[in-house]
This record gives structure tokens, sequence and C-alpha cells, in this order.
């Protein structure tokens, strides 16, 4: 069985139809034996489900899909697990477990916008909208696909990623605000072959922690809380069934606290960049 997550930098990417790279899991008796990458060469949302096909996919988990994606993939006999969000590795596994359900069409095209983050409409975490990706900045390189080697760092040193370990470039369109801000904006003048470093504050990058994302429950109401442990990351759902990573950060005899900010909410980065090309 083969199974593609939409990728981008590890996680799923939410956008189906703007996704311009595939990560295939080569699985046997529900184990991973190998992975690999393929970019969708700037295929349309629909047509997208043609070239799945032609790498002989089976399933495919992505973080949304419109209606018409959604019938052109069943046509092309793959399943959909939609609505998935956070690590790509770990949304496979997830699926492998039994432990993640398909959320469908989760984006009718109204009410959005392009933000860094995702959909700025109603559909916050839209994956699939139609239409022409937006160039929202200005420079060299505003929308050219980039690939970059990068290492992020915190204040203390510590390395919270690095696409050199992964052995893979950072694919996407600089200028449309797909990445975070000062991470965008420091890759729009670069040239092949040139390297830099350059410190973001909160403001560009994953903005201050908001308190209304920290909510706390009482165990009666959450069925299996009591397997939780301080820390740990879980996903939940909103109203509307989307899937969302929160992390569990407070433990009482009698409640759960979890909280859906950014790990790195609040932080100030250092990435070392590496242009590795330019198209």
């Amino acid at each position: 069985m083969k199974i593609a997550v939409t990728y981008e930098n590890g996680n799923v990417f939410q956008h189906f139809g703007h996704t311009e790279n595939f990560k295939v899991y080569d699985v046997e008796d529900d184990k991973i034996m190998s992975t690999s990458i393929f970019n969708s060469n700037g295929t349309g949302h629909e047509a997208l489900a043609g070239l799945l096909a032609d790498n002989q996919i089976d399933v495919l988990i992505c973080g949304g899909m419109g209606e018409g994606a959604k019938n052109a993939l069943a046509d092309a006999g793959i399943e959909v697990v939609s609505g998935a969000k956070g690590n790509a590795d770990e949304a496979v596994e997830a699926y492998l477990a039994g432990a993640i359900e398909s959320q469908g069409v989760n984006c009718d095209h109204h009410d959005h916008e392009e933000a860094a983050g995702g959909c700025g409409g109603s559909c916050g975490s839209c994956g699939g909208c139609g239409g022409a990706m937006q160039v929202i900045y200005e420079g060299p390189n505003a929308g050219k696909t980039v690939a970059v080697h990068y290492k992020g760092t915190l204040n203390d040193g510590s390395q919270f990623d690095s696409s050199y370990d992964r052995k893979e470039p950072l694919i996407f369109v600089a200028g449309t605000g797909r990445m975070i801000k000062g991470f965008d904006l420091a890759v729009l003048d670069m040239k092949v072959g040139e390297k830099k470093t350059v410190h973001i504050a909160p403001e560009e990058a994953y903005g201050m922690p908001d308190p209304r994302l920290i909510r706390e429950f009482r165990k009666t109401e959450m069925p299996g809380s009591e397997n939780l442990s301080l820390g740990q990351t879980v996903n939940m759902q909103d109203n509307l069934g989307r899937v969302f990573p929160v992390k569990v950060s407070k433990i009482t005899e009698e409640t759960v606290t979890f909280d859906a900010n950014h790990e790195l909410a609040g932080q100030e980065l250092t990435f070392e960049i590496e242009m590795v090309s330019v198209q």
C-alpha cells in the first residue's frame, strides 16, 4: 500500500490544491518500509488526482478537501483522510493505528483569505481551496519556487528544527505568506548558494501566546483523560469537526488543561538559511 501526505517542512500541508510536495510512504503489514518525496509540478487541485493515481497512491492524507477534488480522488479510487494536522509521519502512524478519521469535505471555497498559517476566513484549516496564490511581499524571489536548507535555534542555542537532519530541503513559493513572515522575508533577496543568519521576533514568527487558546476541562467530561500525561500532544475537534493538535499543559485530580498555542509562540527564533535553488 502507498500512502501520500500533502507535505511541507515535515508537516501535513493544509492547502491540498496548493501543495507542492507529497511525501509517500510504502507500507507493508501496517509498517512503514520506506519513504520518498515527489513534486506536484504546479498541477491544479482536481488534476492532482491523476498525478496521485499515476504514482499508484492508495490513500491520501491531507489538511482539507474541496468537493471537486474529493470527487476526482474518489473516481481515481484513492481513499482520502482529510482534516489532518501536525507532523506528517505521526499522521501516517495514526492512520495505520486506526486513530484518525477523515473530516470529508471541509472547504467550500467561501469566506477565505490567504494568510500565514492558513486561511483567514471561517475555514481556519482550509486545505484544497482554489484560486491563484497571491504574492504579498516584494523581492527578486517573490512568486518563485525556492528550495532552502535551514537550521532553527532558540535564544538558549537549542535546536528546534533542521532540514539538514531530514536530508530534504524546504520547498515553497516565496513571498506568498505560506511561511512565517520573518522567514519569508529573509529569502526574498537570496541568491543560489548564499547563506545568511536571521533573528526573528515573535511578532514575525508564531506570535505571542493567546490565553483564549488555553482551555480547562473536567475529567468527568473526557473519557480516557486518566491516560493523559503532562506535555503530551493530542488531537481535538472543534464544533465544525476540524482536527487540531493541542498540548496537555496542566493536570489536577479533577481537571485537565489543554493549550492550542503553537509550541514556539512567544519565542525569538534564529535561522541559518542556505539557498539551494530558485525557479
